[in-house]
């Protein structure tokens, strides 16, 4: 991902992950994403259009996945796995060996996607946000 792909992506973000965008999902907070953490995030294409996304990273203790789309259509082809496994491998080559992904309460799918790729779901804390 590079921030060339920034309209498009954010494009699909809105089909898909409405909900989870703010303001630290503008054009700049994500160019300064990608460059704090190159090579982590990636796209995947089909006949030169982007259908998933994956927004990955970590703080140099921690990695992260953000924004784990793919469109609609395209979906139950393994192209989430493909990103969200290469992702992961990414931020492990970094020398990072815990990965965190947030999932809303509601989002059984994505619940069971996560916890497909052997992601545990935690019971022992909450997560504050300001």
């Amino acid at each position: 991902m590079t921030i060339d792909d920034y309209d498009e992506i954010f494009e699909m973000w809105q089909i898909t992950s409405k909900r989870a965008l703010s303001s630290a999902d503008s054009r700049e907070n994500i160019e300064r994403y990608l460059k704090r953490n190159a090579g982590m995030s990636l796209v995947a294409v089909n006949d030169g259009r982007i259908i998933g996304t994956v927004l990955a990273g970590h703080d140099g203790r921690r990695g992260f996945i953000h924004h784990m789309a793919v469109l609609p259509e395209f979906r139950r082809r393994h192209i989430g796995n493909r990103l969200a496994t290469e992702a992961i491998n990414r931020i492990s080559q970094d020398g990072i060996e815990k990965t965190h992904i947030f999932c809303y309460k509601d989002n059984l799918t994505g619940q069971d996607f996560w916890t497909s790729l052997g992601f545990k779901k935690r019971g022992d804390l909450y997560v504050f946000s300001k």
